[in-house]
Formats: C-alpha cells, sequence, structure tokens
C-alpha cells in the first residue's frame, strides 16, 4: 500500500485509454458520480465484485446462447428469445445477456443446512450453488419430442410437512413427466439430492435425463463429463456424481463443436467420456418407454454438507412450536405456511435473503428477517444468526456487510432489542459488548455541517440499492434514531442509566435534525412529505421513509408526514395493483408493498387489504416471491428468485393482522376481514410472541354477525398490557385482564368478560 499508493493510476489509466482509441475513463467516472451525492464509499467493493461475477456471466451467455438457438435451452431463455413470446427483450446493443424475465425458482434442503438445489418452474434442477443442472425430456419413436421447458400445460407446488419437495407436473396429448426432487440424509452424515421421476407416453419412446451446461441465470461451463460402469453414475467435471436407479441407460454426448447432444440421441456412444474446451460439454442418459405403461425411476446426487448448526433431522421437528394460524383462505392458508419453512430453510446460521443469487450476508436483509423469525417463533434460529454479528463489527463499532450503507447500526440494535422483547432472554453476553460501540459510531458517524439540510445525519451512502445513487437518505437516519432508543431499552434493562440516558439524548438529537431536515426541503413538491433525501424531490425512493413508521413507529400512525407520503406512493407508484421501484429494482416490489400495506394497517386505513390480496396473487405456484417482478411476464427481473424478505414481510404482515403492539398494548384483530368473518370459520392465531409473553387466540363468529374473541396470554411478568380489540367494522374496545369479548357490528353494544 505505501509503494502502490504513489502510482499515477489515473495518468497510466488515461494515456492506456487514449493509445486505443477510448474515451478517457477518468473524465467518464467522474461525469457519472456527478449524479451522486460525494461520498467516502462511491461503490461498495462487494457490489463492484458481486456485479463483475454476474455480468461475465451474461457475457458468456452472449457468446453461447444468441447463435446457437437451436439447442435446447431452459425456460427463461426459451421465453425472453422468443420474438412472439410477451417475455421478449431485443438484445442489440446489450453487451451482457441476463435473465430479466422469468427470475424464478425454488429451493430445497435440509434443517440448518447451508447447501441447497434449486428447481426453475420447468423443473430444471441445478443439484449445487451455481452450477450445472439436469432437466427430463421425452422423444417418441415417431419424432415428436415433449419438453417441459417449452410446454404450455405444466404445474408445480410446494410440499411442506415432513420433507420439502419441489413437484412438477408436465403433460401435452397422452405424454407427462412428473418430477419430485427433495433433500435427504445419507447414512453417512451427509445428504443427497432425490428426483424421483414418473413418465408416461401412449405411443412409444425414450424418456432423457439431459445434463446442462446451464442453470436459471444462465451458462455454467460443464468441461468433462464421464460415465462410470461400474457404480451406473456419470460424472460431471471430475467431482459431481448422478446415480441412476435404472441400469439400463443408453449414453449420449457431446461437446460444443459438435453441438448439443439433443441432436444426437440416436447416437449411442461407445465412449464413456468427452472434452469440451468450452465449457459446454453435454450429455444425454435416456431409457425406453413402453407405449401406455407407466414408468417409475429415480436418480440421486451426493451433497456434501459438512457441519449443520441444529441437531433436527426432520422439516416437521424443525418447525415444531412455531407460530401457526388457521384462515378460512386456502390460498393464504399456504402462503403462510410456505413462507414460514422459506425462512426457516435460509436461516442456517447465518441469514440469507434467497437461496442462489443472495445467498450471502447483509446487515440489512438480516435483521428485518431475523424480525420475522422472532414473530413466529423461531428463536433458536435468530439467537444463532445474532451470535455471528460480533465479529463483523470493525474495531470502530461499524457493523459492516459492505461499505457505505449506514443503516446496518440502526437495525442490529433494534434486533438486539427485539430479540430480548420477544423471549424475555438476555442476549449473548459478546452481542452486548457491541452496543456501546455501535452507539459510538453512530454519534461519530453524523455530519456536522450546521446551516445545511443534512446536519446531524449520516453521510451520503449507497444505503439500500433501491433508493438511486448515493445521498443523505433519512433511511439510515430513521434507523438510526430507532437502534440508539433499542439500545437505550436494553441498557434501561440493565440498570445502565447513564449510558441509557445518552443513547436517548443521541436519538432524540438526530430525530431533531431530520425533522429540521423535512422542514428546509427545497423542493414545493416534497413539502409536508418524506423524501428518499433532503435533496429529492419526491418519486419512488420515499418508500425507505416510511420505516419512521413501519416498523420503527418513531412517530404517531397520525403524523401527517406519513399519511402524505403513504399516498403519494399509493397514487403515484403502484402498476397494476403493487408498489414498483423504479430505481434499479424497475419491478413490482413485494416487500415493499407489504411495508405500504404495513403503513395502511396501523392507520386502520382500508387500502391495506387491497394490497395484501394483490402481493398473494403475484406469489408463484410454489409460494415464492423473486426479489422484484417483471410486470409484464409476472416473472421476477430482479435480485434472488426466492426472497426471503418477502416471505418476512408476508409472514409479519399476516401475524400483525391477528395481534400487533403499539407502545404499551396489544391491538387485536385490525387486520381481521370481513370476508374471514363472513366464512363461518373459526379464525386461529397460536403461539405467537409478544413483548408481554407468547399469545393465542381465536376469533369466532356468532349469530347476527357479532363475533367472539377468545385470548390466552402466557405473560412472562406482572404487568398486564392493555389490550385493544379493533376489528374493522366493529366498536373498539379495550381493557386489561380480559379473557374474552364479545363484539357486534358498530352502533350496538359489546359484551366483555
Amino acid at each position: 500500500m505505501g509503494i502502490t499508493k504513489w502510482i499515477p493510476w489515473q495518468l497510466i489509466a488515461r494515456k492506456a485509454a487514449k493509445a486505443y482509441g477510448f474515451n478517457d475513463p477518468v473524465e467518464t467516472l467522474n461525469r457519472i458520480r456527478k449524479f451522486s451525492r460525494p461520498s467516502e464509499t462511491n461503490e461498495p467493493i462487494e457490489l463492484l465484485r458481486a456485479g463483475f461475477a454476474f455480468h461475465a456471466r451474461g457475457l458468456a451467455n452472449t457468446k453461447a446462447i444468441q447463435n446457437n438457438l437451436d439447442w435446447i435451452w431452459p425456460f427463461w431463455i426459451q421465453k425472453q428469445y422468443n420474438p412472439k413470446d410477451e417475455s421478449f427483450i431485443p438484445r442489440a446493443f446489450s453487451f451482457s445477456h441476463i435473465n430479466l424475465t422469468q427470475r424464478n425458482w425454488t429451493a430445497v434442503g435440509l434443517p440448518d443446512c447451508e447447501e441447497y438445489s434449486i428447481v426453475d418452474p420447468r423443473g430444471l434442477v441445478t443439484p449445487f450453488h451455481d452450477s450445472w443442472s439436469i432437466d427430463f425430456w421425452m422423444v417418441t419413436d415417431k419424432g415428436t419430442w415433449f419438453l417441459p421447458c417449452k410446454e404450455r400445460y405444466v404445474t408445480q407446488t410446494m410440499r411442506t410437512g415432513e420433507d420439502l419437495a419441489v413437484i412438477t407436473k408436465s403433460r401435452r396429448d397422452g405424454m407427462s413427466i412428473t418430477s419430485e426432487v427433495r433433500m435427504e440424509p445419507d447414512s453417512k452424515g451427509e445428504a443427497r439430492l432425490s428426483v424421483k421421476i414418473n413418465a408416461e407416453s401412449r405411443f412409444s419412446g425414450q424418456l432423457v435425463y439431459a445434463v446442462r451446461p446451464y442453470n436459471p441465470e444462465g451458462i455454467q461451463f460443464i468441461d468433462a463429463i464421464s460415465f462410470d460402469t461400474e457404480s451406473n453414475e456419470l460424472v460431471i467435471n471430475g467431482k459431481d456424481r448422478i446415480r441412476f436407479s435404472d441400469s439400463k441407460v443408453q449414453l449420449s454426448l457431446s461437446n460444443y463443436k459438435k453441438g448439443d447432444v439433443a441432436h444426437f440421441l440416436n447416437e449411442v456412444t461407445e465412449e464413456n467420456s468427452i472434452h469440451c474446451e468450452a465449457g459446454m460439454a453435454s450429455a444425454a442418459a435416456s431409457v425406453n418407454l413402453k407405449a401406455s405403461t407407466p414408468y417409475h425411476s429415480e436418480i440421486s446426487i451426493p451433497i456434501k454438507i459438512g457441519e449443520t448448526s441444529g441437531s433436527v433431522s426432520s422439516w416437521s421437528e424443525k418447525l415444531k412450536g412455531t407460530t401457526r394460524i388457521k384462515l378460512p383462505n386456502e390460498a393464504e392458508q399456504k402462503q403462510y405456511e410456505r413462507s414460514l419453512q422459506t425462512l426457516a430453510l435460509l436461516s442456517p446460521k447465518d441469514i440469507y435473503p434467497g437461496p442462489y443469487t443472495y445467498r450471502r450476508f447483509w446487515f440489512r436483509d438480516a435483521c428485518l428477517i431475523a424480525h420475522a423469525l422472532l414473530r413466529t417463533g423461531q428463536e433458536e434460529a435468530c439467537r444463532r444468526a445474532l451470535e455471528e454479528f460480533p465479529a463483523r463489527q470493525t474495531k470502530d463499532g461499524y457493523f459492516r456487510s459492505q461499505e457505505g450503507e449506514w443503516d446496518s447500526n440502526g437495525q442490529v440494535l433494534w434486533i438486539y432489542d427485539l430479540y430480548e422483547r420477544m423471549t424475555g432472554k438476555e442476549l449473548p453476553e459478546a452481542c452486548f459488548d457491541t452496543i456501546k460501540p455501535a452507539m459510538k459510531w453512530i454519534s461519530n458517524k453524523l455530519c456536522q455541517e450546521p446551516g445545511s439540510a443534512h446536519h446531524g445525519l449520516l453521510p451520503p451512502g449507497f444505503s439500500a440499492e433501491h433508493f438511486g445513487p448515493n445521498d443523505f437518505y433519512y433511511w439510515d437516519d430513521f434507523w438510526a434514531v430507532g437502534g440508539l432508543r433499542a439500545a437505550r431499552d436494553i441498557l434501561l434493562r440493565r440498570g445502565m442509566n447513564s449510558f441509557a440516558s445518552t443513547a436517548e439524548k443521541s436519538a432524540d438529537k438526530i430525530l431533531t435534525h431530520i425533522e429540521d431536515s423535512l422542514d428546509s426541503l427545497s423542493s414545493q413538491r416534497a413539502k409536508g412529505h418524506m423524501p428518499a433525501s433532503p435533496y429529492r424531490r419526491l418519486d419512488s425512493g420515499a418508500i425507505g421513509s416510511l420505516v419512521s413508521d413501519y416498523p420503527l413507529q418513531i412517530w404517531d400512525q397520525e403524523d401527517s408526514r406519513i399519511r402524505k407520503t403513504a399516498d403519494y406512493l399509493y397514487k403515484n407508484c403502484l402498476v397494476d395493483g403493487a408498489f414498483f421501484q423504479d430505481m434499479i429494482h424497475s419491478g413490482l416490489n413485494i416487500y415493499l408493498t407489504l411495508d405500504l400495506a404495513q403503513t395502511f394497517l396501523r392507520a386502520g386505513d382500508p387500502r391495506w387489504e387491497e394490497l395484501a390480496n394483490r402481493c398473494l396473487e403475484l406469489s408463484s405456484p410454489t409460494g415464492q416471491w423473486p426479489e422484484a417482478i417483471n410486470p409484464r411476464t409476472l416473472g421476477g427481473c430482479m435480485g434472488d428468485g426466492q426472497h426471503a424478505w418477502a416471505a418476512a414481510e408476508w409472514l409479519l404482515f399476516t401475524l400483525n393482522r391477528f395481534v400487533r403492539e403499539e407502545n404499551d398494548r396489544l391491538i387485536i384483530g385490525s387486520g381481521i376481514c370481513e370476508r374471514w368473518i363472513e366464512s363461518g370459520e373459526t379464525l386461529t392465531l397460536e403461539n405467537a410472541p409478544t413483548s408481554y409473553g407468547p399469545l393465542s387466540l381465536e376469533v369466532i363468529p356468532c349469530d347476527e354477525g357479532s363475533i367472539r374473541i377468545e385470548i390466552d396470554l402466557s405473560s412472562r411478568t406482572n404487568e398486564n398490557p392493555l389490550i385493544e380489540y379493533r376489528i374493522p367494522g366493529y366498536d373498539i374496545k379495550s381493557g386489561r385482564n380480559i379473557k374474552q369479548v364479545e363484539l357486534v357490528p358498530e352502533n350496538r353494544t359489546a359484551t366483555i368478560s
């Protein structure tokens, strides 16, 4: 560093560019940076690294796909490269070709295990992280092809319970293929991916197990394929193995120079191996099918999992004791259960936002997903994740997942406090020891520029990437306020009143600066609202400022700034009933739609219901959401195809419909909708953690539109919270020690016992 810092890198880059006829890269970069606020971190190195890998794949896609469209490609390419399909995107000057229309997949795995296999919407199986894939085809003796990636009649479901499985069924003209994909432990303490195949055709032909040099992101190189005759296994790249239960497979092999193996199924090779310099080797293992005769088979792929972070062996055991609900609507019931499963799957130790593209750590996602883990009774998974936090704190107190994001310290302090309140247990000692350094970091990081709109706020940064270029984002500041208030409460519980007072004063001071900044907004359109930053006009980035309402509850739900900002977003930023984020995502975002719905729910604004219903409609057949949804194709266009933050927000929203906390009270039933009551079925919530202890309740429809609510609160303390019954369309009733209440429609008399 001492020598390299004196090297004139900019001069070297300029001269090299000029020599080869390129534009001046330094001048170009400086111009681009003018669109954002000067920041100590212009582009987080972690995002640059991830972006490089992403577009390196895109470049491989550019070279491999468009000039080889006679290959059998995965579902997303079949759609996105088809000029007659709604998903078609002209490639023109795009230097890298990326899946922007069908970013959807569903993971399978084992409890507390960090290894995931994913299945795309047409049953393509990617066994390992970012690996090659295996597909399943059928071809009749008459030459008719049956390819799920091209078929219209395909259904897919996710099975939960004892195991976790993805089941894909394809059918057409008397031909059908059903695959069941799940991961299971083996006798050696490792795991295996099991894919069971049921196939049938009214014509004789072949079922094909096709090894493909791609996955749902695009090209993934296969340099070599061989067949081990003794073990009846295909060996991919010298290490990965596919074992066939059927010993009568016929092998066909090909490489890039020869073409897709799909063109050579009748050329059964006597060679047992092939190498491809381009990394596009492909293989087909075929078995004969008799006409109208069901065929059953299984392939298994060993998965090395190493040590797991827990001791449970089944998903039913893993989810035992979690918060359960009973709803009259089957779709809502299944969505809750599948979202619960997704969170359990993606929190093996660290908490991951997704099983594939986002199988990495961010404090922001981890803290917000941990919120849902706590609310659904997954205390152990939450604590295990929190125990990993201290190692990521820098010496100056910064909780760093990537540089230039200043929201993390507030989020960590907030989830620390929530953990103690929801569980009644103290933080691990190592976590507690990070609190005072984290507080100090926030105070030291604040800008000191009196007279500016950002005086007393955190510096410009990248923050959550969906807000836009580097700026002084209120999102970061609100998290700082919420985190410092949380630190105050943790310290007060330990009698550390002096440090608690410091935390409270720091929070109040930042909040005062936020309010001064909002009062000094230069944009007339933004006056009375909360834009993303003091230097931004109103746009979709303002969704971040609503964190002051949900989940932080910094101001009262009737605060005019919250109400006006939510109204603006509702009127200007919805596309087809869901929140459309213009920045980066350029798609319908589920967790942001639900955040807006949470603000409406807290305010008693009925618009929450239409937003929630639209989110449910946009979930995949397996109950998953990508980070952002292409509004034309309704497939994923951004991020991971199975996004845990979205699943977490669905769980939190569903639970808040039954019970939520507001200062010193429990609000019961503010999201119980009319259609649930009209169903005549009893609504149930079981074992829902609250700050006062676990709560269970039943909502029982009675005669003449009345309802009876019975609650069971196992209080951990002598404190009896105020319980407020606020069911839409019914009179509001409140009191302490209420075990049962009968409510009637508004303007009639209620009974309390």
